[in-house]
């Protein structure tokens, strides 16, 4: 895998967890207005690097989330359990 695609994709994951611990910590706390800041500035950042990554690579899921191009590019590979971190 190539290492901007490498460097891409783990940041998409970074992001990921980040916005999940944020939504965990929200769910107990709901009224923390500097926590509600930084899951939307994340959340907005991890929206806008999967639409980068897709338009490059190809989607990140096969349920709808993302369109394809011509041809179906959800079966190229490396699948995820194929990646060298």
């Amino acid at each position: 895998m190539h290492k901007e695609r490498l460097d891409m994709l783990l940041k998409v994951m970074e992001l990921e967890d980040c916005c999940v611990d944020l939504n965990l910590y929200l769910d107990t706390h709901p009224t923390d207005q500097n926590a509600l800041m930084q899951y939307n500035t994340y959340a907005c950042q991890l929206m806008a690097l999967k639409n980068q990554y897709e338009c490059i690579y190809g989607p990140l899921s096969n349920f709808g989330s993302a369109q394809s191009q011509y041809p179906f590019r959800w079966i190229e590979d490396p699948w995820p359990w194929e990646i060298e971190y």
